[in-house]
Order: structure tokens, then sequence, then C-alpha cells
């Protein structure tokens, strides 16, 4: 290990073009602090510009190997930084806000660098150079410049990021897998239950294959013959969740109980694991039961209209409703809560609404399929659905073996032999 500032190890590390974001997408995609969400390079969430003419910003096009890095931001994300790979004749340019870092390839790996930026010492040090003011924190190009490192050789460091890049592809081929499946599921959802061509006694498209449809007065449109207009409980029951005191400790400290908040959601179906547990007799004394797995949790409160299956058994905070599948066929309620949340944002003018009640649940009607119908498309999208939970474990085992290796590997506690 030898040791260098932080700047003698780098070619480059300078801010953005300064452009101003147009509104809609025109011209060409520009970085901003959002793209750096998540912790990877979100090319959904980059800004656009008034630009057409790439030539005044030709220094500011990002290339494969560049580190993104978060200098101005909320305490807890800055100096969150993000490798970027270029896609085949991408252009992007580097925006306000965000460093644009290159490092020299004799001396620091691209690839090393941005897994030591995720270690204990670095973060230390961002926190020891920070400096804070009202609503955000900024750290000086100069400061990040004198941080000290300790390196190995190139060759170690190579070694090193193969590693630890070989289980973030496979964490992400689970994510690409998961989202694909979902929107899979999704689609078919769609097709049988919104367009009504799900497969008739012939196994053609209801609706196309000129299914009877009834004209509903309560919906005011047409619904497949046989089906039924009423609110979600006509398939579901709605329990309310509760929280232990804070204050009695027995309640919370060592439990093993996963407790869910609204705050726990990820944007992944399942919901796996949560921040807070609470012990047996926590449980006890609160207003939760233990929910088991194929349960929906609702948030409605806080961060509202948030869906997520319960992947382990686990009780919920009073911020959630909890629907249970009467029949255990919670792959068809699980969409047609996305369909109910949808009617709740219409009844409220827009996407914003302040709170989700019982009483705005059972006065939501929504078309309700026949039991054939169901049984059919549950069986159908399960495999899909339990292969998503799969993955998802596998994701949070691989995460935990990822970060539990990382500080090994670089302090050199931890031989590369011994990880093959």
């Amino acid at each position: 290990m030898k040791k260098y500032k932080f700047g003698d190890c780098l070619s480059m590390i300078k801010n953005g073009a300064i452009i101003k974001q147009a509104k809609g997408a025109k011209g060409y995609p520009i970085t901003r602090i959002e793209t750096l969400s998540n912790n990877f390079f979100n090319r959904d969430r980059l800004g656009y510009a008034d630009i057409f003419d790439i030539t005044p910003y030709k220094d500011y096009i990002l290339e494969s190997g560049d580190l993104i890095m978060s200098h101005i931001n909320s305490r807890q994300f800055l100096g969150r930084t993000v490798l970027y790979n270029k896609l085949k004749d991408e252009i992007i340019i580097h925006g306000m806000n965000v460093l644009r870092i290159k490092t020299c390839p004799e001396l620091l790996d691209p690839i090393y660098a941005y897994y030591l930026f995720k270690t204990e010492y670095f973060r230390k040090n961002i926190d020891n150079i920070r400096k804070d003011a009202i609503n955000q924190s900024s750290i000086s190009i100069s400061d990040i410049n004198n941080i000290i490192l300790e390196l190995p050789v190139i060759s170690l460091q190579k070694s090193t990021a193969s590693i630890l890049s070989s289980i973030d592809r496979k964490i992400e081929l689970n994510r690409s897998i998961n989202h694909n499946l979902e929107a899979m599921a999704k689609q078919l959802y769609d097709y049988w239950f919104m367009q009504f061509d799900f497969p008739d006694e012939n196994g053609k498209p209801y609706k196309s294959s000129g299914g009877k449809m009834v004209w509903n007065k309560k919906l005011k449109r047409e619904i497949p013959e046989g089906w039924e207009v009423d609110n979600i409980c006509k398939i579901a029951h709605i329990l309310s969740g509760g929280t232990p005191s804070k204050t009695v400790f027995r309640y919370w400290k060592n439990g093993i109980i996963p407790f869910f908040s609204p705050t726990d959601c990820n944007g992944n179906i399942f919901q796996i694991e949560t921040a807070d547990h609470i012990t047996q007799e926590g449980l006890e004394h609160c207003a939760s039961s233990l929910f088991d797995e194929g349960t929906i949790f609702i948030t409605a409160r806080g961060s509202i209209g948030k869906l997520v299956i319960v992947g382990s058994p686990m009780a919920m905070n009073q911020s959630c409703y909890a629907l249970l599948s009467k029949k255990d066929e919670y792959q068809y309620l699980y969409f047609l809560t996305f369909q109910l949340i949808e009617c709740l944002k219409i009844k409220g003018s827009g996407s914003v609404f302040k709170s989700i009640t019982i009483s705005d649940i059972e006065k939501s009607l929504l078309c309700i399929a026949n039991n054939e119908i169901i049984t059919a498309f549950c069986k159908l999208v399960s495999p899909s659905l339990q292969k998503i939970k799969k993955n998802l474990i596998e994701i949070k085992q691989l995460t935990k073996l990822r970060d539990s290796l990382l500080p090994l590997l670089m302090n050199g506690q931890a031989s590369l032999q011994n990880c093959d």
C-alpha cells in the first residue's frame, strides 16, 4: 500500500457546463444530482437542455470510465459517486452540481475508485471537509484533492474491482430480470382486466372475439357479462397497523420481527426486509398483527399510495393498511389495488392526496372479475412473481456479501485467493 493525495491520482476533476435545463425533453441530455440516485447512473433521470449544436460543449461530453460525484447535496448524499459506461452512440453532457472525475489509469483504476468511494474511510473524509449551509452541504474540489489515499499496485486494484463488480453485475442482472417479469405480469393484467381480452372458453381473446359486454351504470362503461362492480372488500379483508411504544425498550431491543413503515418502500414488488424490528412482546403490545406472506401493504399517510407484497412475515405501523385476499389470490389483488390507487387519485383531483381512509377504499368501485378468471390469472403469473421474490432474496444476500467484502479487500484484510 502506498500513500497518495487524491488529486495526484486524477487527470481531471471539474464541475459541469453551466446549462439551463429545458422544460420537457429537448436537445441533448445533461447530468444532474438526480442522475446519481440509488447509487447508479440513472439515464431516466437525466435533464435536458435547449442545445442542438454540441460543438461548444465537446469538452463536457461524458466518456466511459468517468466518475460522477455529488458535491452539493444534503449531508447523507454528499460524495455519492457513480461510474458511467457509455452506450453506443450515446451523447450526454456533464451538467452542473455534479463533479466529473477521471483517474490516472497507471495509479488509480476507475472501477476500484468507485468502490473506494463507498468505504467508511472515504465517507469520514467527506464528513471532515464538508461545509454545511442551511439547506445543503458542499465539498470543494481543492479539499477533495487533498484527501490521503492508501492504494495497492494497479494490478491488485483491478483484481479487487473485478471481484466486487462481478457481484454487482449479478445484482443488476437480477434486477433486470425482475423488472421484465413484473412488466410482463402487469401487461397480462392490463390485457385481461383492463381490455377484457382474457381467454374465453375457446382460448380466444374475450372482447375482441365478440364476448358479451353489458353496460354498468355505476362505472358508466361496459364490462364483461358475469363480472361485478364492488369495492375491493369483495375479495379482500382490510386491517390496520400500530406501533408499540418507543419508550419501552424491551419492545424493540434485539427484536427479530420485521416492522414495516412507508419509508421501507424501495420500489420492489415484494418487501423482503425492514429497517426496524420488534420483539414478540412488542407485537403483543401494539395494534398490528403479524401479517403472512402474500399480504398487500398500502401506505395511507406520509408517502401515500405505495404498494408492496409481504415477502416474509412482518408487522406494520399505523400509516398503512393491510389487504388480505379472501381466497389467497394475492397476485390479482396486488394489481387490482393499483387500480384502486388510480381511482383515489382521480377523486383527489390529480396525483396528490393527503391520506387514504378505510371509507375512501370502501367507496371506491372497481370492476371485479369472476372467480374462474381470477384463479386462472393467479396460476399463470404466480411462477413469475415467485421468481421475482427469489431474486430479491438473492440480491439481499449478494449485497450483504459485497458490503462485508468491501472494507476487507480495500484494507488488505482479505486475500483475493480466499475470495476466489
